[in-house]
């Protein structure tokens, strides 16, 4: 009997720690995707004109996404050297710091560096979340907690949206700050990952970043790295600029960049919950992003090729654009999978940021490839380049998975030799 209430007890510690970093990863969302959700409306409240919209934009997401890259690789280090948990609280402190003061921006210099800086916090979350819940969850059920972490995290798209419809985009800022502040609270009640605390006692190098360059180790990174790709090309390009593509293509003017992104983020959660289930079902990883990645390719060229459309098609485009790239649980297990104790917090937290980090080249490339005629976008050169952009990062994609390891079931509980 004693037994058995212990059993009952551990299992219901591991389901709260489940829901504490879904819950934490919500918050992440919200907070990360409230920049294309208020972009118009809060570019135009500073000044910007509509010639200077798309420019303003790129520079501030791409400095969202270096801030990211950067605060993956520090967050990840810690959370492998100090432990899981105390990263997670110290992520949250600086992003919801941060996003509080988005509230107060005056110039789209001052937006960007506070992105930025944001973008460091928003880093930390993910990646050592899913390395907490890949830990303490059995090894052949992991990736069911995982998967109930992504997908209650990225609704935090949605909260974004109805919290931002409901009031002001500088509120809608603040709000995130409180919810994540309100988070630190919550942290206090989950507890350290049993397999960090015996790596911390076997005295070895851990959070070495180095250890990643040697070989038979980068290859093993860049390949996972290279999956998550398609899915910040299709967010930070199709759907931000969901508008543009739908205007340029002769449909309609009034398709708003909040709902595009709110729709996309509710696919997005309902591809992960289906992209979890079925590479628990049919006991691969691999197979599963195939799957998925040949269903971006598909909803891609149907988004770009398709003239005229309406605002409705529009939102239903993207959520189906959402949904085909649904697979970002399935991706960050994966990488959480791939590596030892010592440092699987640094690739799990770094992967995902790097995968968005590949934006920024992205958005460069799109932006080189499109041709203006008297300060306005030709429309033809708006879908070539999207189609470039998109076929490099599918490929990429594809090239990644065909090289990588299964590890469904794999036991994570031993450490990467220095």
């Amino acid at each position: 009997m004693v037994q058995s209430t212990e059993q009952q007890h551990s299992t219901r510690n591991i389901w709260l720690t489940v829901l504490v970093c879904g819950l934490g990863y919500f918050v992440d969302i919200y907070d990360l995707i409230l920049f294309s959700i208020v972009r118009p409306e809060s570019l135009t409240a500073i000044g910007v004109s509509a010639l200077d919209m798309q420019d303003a934009s790129e520079l501030i997401l791409n400095a969202q996404m270096i801030g990211m890259l950067l605060g993956g690789a520090i967050f990840g280090a810690l959370a492998d050297k100090r432990g899981r948990l105390s990263v997670l609280l110290g992520s949250i402190l600086m992003y919801s710091i941060m996003n509080i003061a988005n509230a107060f921006v005056t110039s789209v210099e001052m937006y960007a560096v506070l992105r930025f800086f944001s973008g460091i916090g928003l880093a930390g979350e993910l990646g050592v979340a899913i390395t907490l819940v890949s830990e303490v969850m059995p090894k052949h059920k992991r990736g069911y907690g995982t998967t109930v972490v992504a997908s209650l995290g990225i609704l935090g798209a949605v909260g974004a949206y109805v919290v931002h419809a409901l009031t002001d985009w500088r509120i809608a800022f603040i709000i995130g700050g409180v919810l994540g502040l309100a988070l630190l609270v919550m942290r206090v009640r989950i507890r350290e990952s049993g397999m960090f605390h015996r790596a911390e006692e076997a005295n070895i190098s851990r959070g070495n970043i180095l250890m990643l360059f040697q070989k038979g180790r980068i290859g093993r990174y860049l390949a996972n790295a290279a999956i998550g790709v398609p899915v910040w090309y299709v967010i930070g390009i199709l759907v931000t600029f969901a508008p543009e593509f739908t205007r340029h293509g002769g449909g309609a003017t009034d398709v708003s960049a909040g709902q595009a992104v709110m729709w996309a983020y509710v696919g997005l959660a309902a591809g992960d919950l289906l992209s979890g289930l079925i590479s628990q079902w049919i006991k691969s990883r691999r197979k599963t992003i195939m799957l998925f990645l040949s269903l971006t390719a598909i909803c891609v060229l149907w988004y770009l090729f398709t003239p005229g459309k309406s605002a409705a098609l529009t939102y239903l485009q993207t959520g189906l654009l959402g949904f085909s790239v649904g697979y970002w649980a399935v991706f960050v297990t994966t990488a959480a999978e791939q590596f030892g104790t010592n440092i699987r917090a640094t690739v799990a937290t770094t992967i995902p940021n790097v995968a968005r980090g590949a934006l920024v080249p992205a958005l460069l490339l799109f932006g080189l490839l499109r041709k203006e005629v008297d300060g306005v976008v030709d429309a033809d050169s708006l879908v070539t380049s999207a189609v470039i952009v998109g076929g490099i990062t599918l490929a990429i994609a594809a090239l990644g998975v065909s090289v990588m390891k299964e590890t469904y079931g794999k036991s994570l509980d031993y450490f990467e030799p220095a």
